[in-house]
């Protein structure tokens, strides 16, 4: 199982108070730290006002904040926990992605979702639609950006969305972005997941819970003629049980290894971003069984 890591951006408050060049020193500081550690992958969330109630703090913007990271950085993963479709029109979105790609050598992953936060979306100008508007929204993003991460010009036309002879040059340096699409729904997100993704994340959900789901999407995924072993499955666990050292988060991660996850993506540094906190996490991953690099 693979281990990623959420790189501080305020989002959650780790940056209450702080300057914000100091912020995003020590921002850049985790990112270079984790690699060096041998986690896998590092993360950000796409936010714009803090979480659980908007404040008049730090959050950083996350393709900008990804693009930094990836100049610092030479192996590790990077990506979005996860890219709010609604905030992009979906063709930007695609070329944000494979620009992104190129300037990281290939390591960018495309992890991507309808979104939630109505306070942001409200301030922001975007209007906040019923969570199914949304979730069709975000089924025609789908279609465009795929069209768009894949050979030749991209035409397609929904109700909410369409690309006419769109041109995405560079296309990134992967052969293929990968595509994460994050999610609890068992219906119409699994759904999506099958259709177009590389890879279903899970949030919050406990180790039991991811149990009993992946067995659902894999039978989607015969029903609808996919390999089932095509689609991978991770976790954006939840951040509280990840915030102690010790035996505890240690059964955590084996846990979830256990239950047969391919990658777990955790916010050790929450409450404390800094060097010494994420050292412990790697060591308790190690303790864990996991191999970090």
């Amino acid at each position: 199982m693979d281990v990623g890591l959420i790189i501080p951006q305020g989002w959650k408050g780790e940056y209450d108070g702080w300057d914000p060049a100091e912020a995003w020193q020590r921002t850049l500081d985790l990112a270079k730290n984790a690699e060096e550690l041998g986690f896998e992958s590092i993360w950000v969330f796409d936010h714009f006002h803090t979480v659980p109630v908007p404040t008049d703090e730090i959050t950083f913007e996350s393709f900008t904040t990804l693009s930094a990271l990836a100049t610092v950085t030479n192996r590790v993963r990077i990506g979005h926990m996860v890219v709010c479709t609604g905030f992009r029109n979906p063709a930007y979105t695609a070329k944000l992605t494979s620009t992104l790609d190129v300037i990281s050598s290939g390591r960018f992953e495309l992890g991507i979702g309808a979104g939630w936060k109505e306070d942001e979306w409200i301030a922001y100008g975007y209007g906040f639609p019923p969570t199914a508007e949304r979730l069709a929204m975000f089924g025609e993003h789908l279609e465009v950006i795929t069209r768009m991460l894949a050979p030749g010009r991209a035409t397609w036309s929904g109700e909410r969305a369409s690309v006419h002879g769109a041109i995405n040059e560079p296309r990134g340096i992967q052969e293929h972005i990968p595509l994460i699409v994050g999610g609890n729904g068992r219906k119409k997100t699994a759904g999506l997941a099958v259709k177009h993704a590389d890879e279903l994340n899970f949030v919050f959900l406990s180790p039991a819970e991811v149990a009993e789901r992946m067995p659902e999407v894999r039978a989607k995924c015969e029903a609808a003629g996919r390999d089932p072993e095509s689609l991978r499955f991770s976790v954006y666990t939840r951040d509280e049980p990840f915030l102690t050292p010790g035996q505890s988060r240690i059964d955590l991660v084996e846990a979830y290894a256990d239950v047969g996850v391919d990658r777990i993506v955790c916010f050790p540094t929450k409450s404390d971003p800094s060097i010494a906190t994420q050292a412990g996490f790697a060591e308790d991953c190690k303790a864990a069984g996991v191999t970090l690099v």
